[in-house]
């Protein structure tokens, strides 16, 4: 298991070195950079080439990529092209916000999908707001606080983002444990309790639940990861300051290496859950463990 443990954590490594490679790529291919994004700080002539300067855009691509992936390495981020604010500071106000949202959203969404289609976010999120805020005014439409505000200050405007997510998410792992179910009741694990006179009740939650809940572990990974790399179109609809907001605000600004810093962490944490939920499936199914032995 250490064996593979580390294999995985070397393939982990790395998806996350080539997501920052396409990231850097993608958006050096896009028109502009941060010192041309807007017209209102559009610089020309010398005015141009000394922005660049200072920007350290004037060196070639390759250059510039390897200086942050080196930085990175020793835990240096570098500064934002857009104010030259330590991204660091940044990022860390953001990622704790989308840290909250996933929270609230795991603590409400993960019993109800464990214990119909899916309406896509957008179409919930504006109802709920048409509903909620316009109609009724019981709840704010949008995140008016901070992205440095404590925790305690999104309380009531997260709400309804929270209740959005949790919808999504709850049909989405509700509709996996289902038929998941509905496979391992058609199994030999059932019927022999059945035959025995076990009650049904006692056959769902002592044989079949615990059966079924195995390949629902990736898709609460999954959902995990998505929620914690930011979730974009609900940040975007709900203006609430998370990583997801963060990184399409930065690419329309072009601020490049606050771009190149947020890649990485979110395909770290997609590497990361996805890993602990093969170790965990793993751990929860002995017959996974014996295969794997007979392969070494």
């Amino acid at each position: 298991m250490l064996r593979m443990l580390l294999r995985r954590l070397v393939l982990g490594a790395a998806r996350v070195a080539i997501v920052s490679v396409i990231i850097f790529a993608g958006v050096e291919l896009l028109p502009g950079d941060a010192c041309t994004a807007f017209p209102e700080r559009e610089a020309k002539g010398k005015l141009l080439e000394n922005c660049r300067e200072a920007q350290g855009l004037n060196r070639s691509a390759g250059e510039r990529y390897f200086e942050w992936a080196l930085g990175a390495l020793q835990g240096d981020l570098g500064v934002s092209a857009n104010g030259q604010r330590s991204i660091s500071e940044l990022i860390g106000d953001r990622l704790a916000n989308s840290l909250l949202l996933a929270a609230c959203v795991l603590v409400l969404g993960v019993p109800l999908a464990i214990f119909s289609m899916t309406i896509p976010e957008f179409v919930s999120a504006t109802v709920l707001i048409l509903v909620f805020s316009i109609w009724l005014g019981w709840l704010p439409g949008i995140v008016l606080t901070l992205a440095h505000a404590p925790a305690s200050e999104f309380f009531p405007e997260i709400l309804l983002p929270v209740l959005v997510l949790t919808m999504v998410m709850t049909a989405h792992i509700l509709r996996m444990v289902r038929s998941s179910v509905i496979e391992v009741m058609a199994g030999d694990c059932v019927h022999m309790p059945t035959l025995k006179g076990v009650p049904y009740w006692r056959i769902v939650f002592r044989h079949a639940l615990p059966n079924a809940l195995l390949p629902a572990i990736n898709v609460v990974a999954l959902t995990i990861a998505w929620l914690l790399g930011g979730v974009v179109v609900i940040e975007v609809v709900f203006n609430y300051p998370g990583l997801g907001r963060m990184m399409i605000d930065t690419i329309s600004d072009r601020d490049l290496p606050v771009v190149q810093a947020i890649a990485p962490i979110v395909a770290t944490v997609y590497v990361g859950v996805n890993l602990s939920a093969d170790l965990l499936t793993m751990v929860a199914n002995p017959r996974l463990r014996t295969l794997h032995m007979r392969r070494k």
